[in-house]
């Protein structure tokens, strides 16, 4: 079933003024085909996906069938479990709790959770686990991908039993990251503790349902059957059906079941909180928090981006934030982003914050993330022109100061702008007006008409078209309350 953009562009959340393009029916139709391909390569029986840009699902598409043994289509209200990508739900979920003084992200875990305090840590030395540790994979764990997931049916009494007798350490607190669904598990048990409720329906009361998120939640066998895809594994040639796991203490880490059209609307509302601005808060969590996501133990990694991602070939620099990857690509900027890997189900979602923009996919095949399209899709909206980096807003501030820069060049003397006092420190006056008198004697008159770049509300840099060549510049204020300058450079512009 398709849902084109006429009928999908629906106002998910209050978001700041658009800024990214609708994509058009061609690359809309290329985004189509991406993802078509990539169901039928991996085997995934059904496939969602959907494309959010300023606030409004814009497109969003079902391939394939919830279920190879009946004939219904695959729409933007089929049911699927998300897996790790729930990880971004609990996160947010101990940030509100921070917010609401509940908790402290720097207190040591055992705070919250008493069975941690007769832990054994691998060094007389080792720190206690703090709240921030389990929230950046930072505690010491070992990365569990492959046991965890089978995790998910341990009862609360089970779980009780693993965090008293504790476990074994990869290494000391603090010292690198290594992902862990026992980490986020055991933040699922904080949610529990603080907030006096069991963890789902605290997600649920507190961030689902003020959301509208009406269709999600966590008990598959509570969810409406005739909605559900099934989760399947390719094996030996065809499909075989992978059980329904109950929901149980390892929910935090991957328990999420949802749909298209309510995971649209916590795209948007992630995507509502940049950039910083004025404003009522109209989300279940401050804006402020939400950028918080973005942040963590900063063990970034340079690593080349996968040929089968597509565009072009480059390394990315990526750490891991509070419940989402973040990485800076070459084309692309900053994406923010997580997969999700479960038996029956795969899942991706990639929020480009500072262009409003997000993507997002769900299959039902064992760990069958829809990556690569994903990724392939955003190239492709990226050369079709959607993805517009939002600009700066020019402050007064910097306007002051650009127009002091100007009024230097026209005169020829450092003594017409407002300086702070480094500035003839580093430079004496009859030093600027020697470079000042050389640079208009090479490139002639400059009209100077062309708007100051900002880089922020207290810096901006400039190029100007001259007589006979180009001068680029750069103005920055000093950390005062009245507009003065403390770094001001003018140059020829490189060919």
């Amino acid at each position: 079933m398709r849902l084109r953009a006429s009928l999908a562009c629906l106002l998910l959340a209050t978001a700041p003024a658009a800024y990214a393009a609708t994509p058009d029916a061609a690359a809309l139709a290329q985004v189509d085909r991406i993802f078509a391909d990539w169901r039928l390569s991996a085997h995934a029986p059904g496939l969602v996906y959907g494309i959010v840009a300023d606030g409004r699902l814009v497109q969003v598409n079902g391939l394939g069938v919830q279920d190879p043994s009946s004939s219904q289509a695959v729409t933007p209200d089929s049911l699927f479990r998300i897996a790790s990508m729930s990880k971004a739900f609990t996160a947010l979920a101990i940030l509100k709790l921070r917010d609401d003084g509940k908790l402290s992200l720097d207190a040591p875990a055992e705070r919250y959770v008493p069975e941690m305090k007769g832990w054994r840590y691998p060094t007389t030395d080792s720190p206690r686990i703090t709240v921030r540790n389990l929230l950046t994979h930072t505690a010491g764990f070992v990365e569990d991908n492959p046991w965890g997931d089978r995790q998910q049916v341990v009862p609360e009494a089970g779980f009780t039993a693993m965090l008293r007798a504790g476990v074994p350490f990869s290494r000391a607190p603090g010292l690198a990251m290594e992902y862990s669904n026992f980490g986020y598990a055991t933040l699922g048990r904080i949610v529990s503790n603080v907030s006096g409720m069991p963890y789902q329906r605290y997600i649920q009361r507190e961030i689902m349902a003020p959301l509208g998120m009406t269709s999600s939640g966590f008990d598959v066998f509570a969810s409406p059957q005739s909605r559900r895809a099934l989760g399947y594994r390719w094996e030996g040639g065809q499909w075989v059906r992978e059980p329904d796991m109950a929901d149980g203490s390892f929910g935090a880490m991957g328990g999420v079941e949802t749909s298209a059209s309510d995971f649209a609307k916590w795209v948007a509302f992630l995507l509502s909180a940049w950039p910083a601005r004025d404003g009522p808060e109209t989300g279940p969590v401050r804006r402020s928090t939400v950028r918080e996501i973005v942040t963590g133990a900063n063990f970034a990694v340079a690593a080349d981006r996968p040929p089968v991602m597509g565009g072009a070939p480059c390394r990315q620099a990526v750490a891991y934030g509070m419940g989402w990857r973040v990485a800076e690509d070459c084309e692309l900027g900053r994406i923010v982003s997580h997969t999700g890997g479960y038996p029956g189900y795969g899942s991706v979602v990639m929020l480009l914050p500072d262009k409003g923009v997000g993507v997002f996919a769900f299959s039902s095949r064992t760990y069958g993330a829809p990556s690569p399209a994903a990724f392939r899709a955003a190239v492709a909206l990226n050369k079709a022109g959607v993805l517009r980096e939002r600009p700066i807003a020019l402050s007064p501030g910097l306007s002051t100061a650009y127009a002091a820069a100007r009024s230097v060049w026209a005169s020829g003397d450092i003594a017409a702008a407002p300086l702070a006092n480094n500035v003839l420190m580093d430079r004496n006056a009859e030093a600027w007006k020697a470079m000042l008198t050389g640079l208009k004697r090479e490139v002639g008159a400059c009209n100077a008409s062309e708007p100051v770049n900002p880089i922020s509300a207290m810096e901006g840099r400039f190029t100007w078209t001259c007589e006979r060549g180009r001068i680029s510049g750069r103005v920055q204020r000093a950390p005062t309350p009245a507009v003065t300058i403390q770094a001001l450079e003018f140059a020829l512009a490189a060919p």
